[in-house]
């Protein structure tokens, strides 16, 4: 029987739980997350940077196709020297066709030790798609195919899914997923393969919803994500919390934009007991931790 979302999982408030340990002392989980697509130019652009003319989008969208290009041309590069130089291995929510499209890329991350994240076959709702299982499992394939690791994690494109989708999901395998954004720890779903993981995603410290959606600024989405780390980290002296920061190569890393998310890991360095994890650790510190919790 198909379920909504509440009947997935009881409320819960965090001051309730047991209260779960970090290793060394940490305060705070910073999961960084880059998001990796394929626009495919037969269809319309999943996001668009200028309207067309008379405000009717027309096919093909080479303005905004061009836009998205950019980030796999060049914003990419600058992620990939930023997390280089700062030894930290971020997540990859990515498109299992970047593998095919842009090998040179999807190589550079695997090379870094990038964690690859399932993220559909290509950019596009998961409410349209014909047939969930097999995308899903064509997803999975083809990063396997191109990694030799079969991904544990899922992002839907646009944290898209249908009541379905965690069925279907826990069914290919996955162990988490990042489309509920609900809380600041890891959580469990009940699906009919089994429980699923939800580790805490962002619409907030994500750069699509502050710069290309609402239109803000670059430097006040730098000053959210400092705040935001400000106060967990100070709350993750009682608690230890999990902030995600969520980018894309054809936003955060224009020339104009870079030194924005610079800052805030410049920021993060000042502090003590941060540690950078990937969404697979995430996932085997929550299973530990939360059998020792208190």
């Amino acid at each position: 029987m198909t379920m909504i979302p509440r009947e997935r999982v009881p409320y819960s408030a965090i001051v309730d739980r047991p209260k779960m340990k970090l290793p060394d002392d940490g305060k705070i989980i910073v999961w960084t997350i880059v998001n990796l697509e394929v626009w495919d130019i037969s269809k319309p652009m999943a996001r668009q940077v200028i309207p067309a003319p008379t405000g009717a989008v027309l096919l093909p969208d080479v303005a905004n196709w061009s836009w998205h290009e950019y980030g796999m041309r060049v914003g990419f590069w600058r992620f990939h020297e930023l997390y280089q130089k700062l030894g930290i291995k971020p997540t990859l929510s990515i498109n299992a066709r970047v593998c095919e499209d842009y090998p040179r890329v999807a190589q550079a991350c695997l090379d870094a030790g990038w964690e690859f994240m399932g993220h559909s076959y290509q950019q596009g709702p998961i409410h349209l798609e014909p047939d969930q299982p097999a995308m899903i499992k064509r997803s999975l394939d083809v990063i396997e195919k191109f990694t030799g690791k079969r991904p544990v994690g899922w992002l839907g494109p646009g944290l898209t899914q249908t009541n379905e989708t965690p069925d279907h999901l826990a069914a290919a395998g996955v162990k988490y997923i990042g489309d509920w954004v609900y809380d600041e720890e890891p959580t469990e779903i009940q699906t009919e393969h089994g429980p699923l993981i939800t580790i805490p995603y962002t619409v907030e410290n994500n750069d699509i919803p502050m710069m290309a959606v609402q239109h803000h600024e670059a430097s006040y989405w730098t000053q959210k994500c400092i705040d935001t780390f400000d106060r967990l980290y100070q709350e993750g002296s009682d608690r230890p919390r999990v902030m995600a920061i969520a980018i894309h190569p054809y936003i955060s890393g224009q020339p104009f934009r870079i030194k924005y998310l610079e800052e805030v890991y410049k920021h993060m360095a000042k502090h003590t007991g941060v540690m950078h994890w990937n969404g697979e650790q995430i996932l085997d510190w929550y299973q530990t931790a939360r059998k020792t919790a208190k």
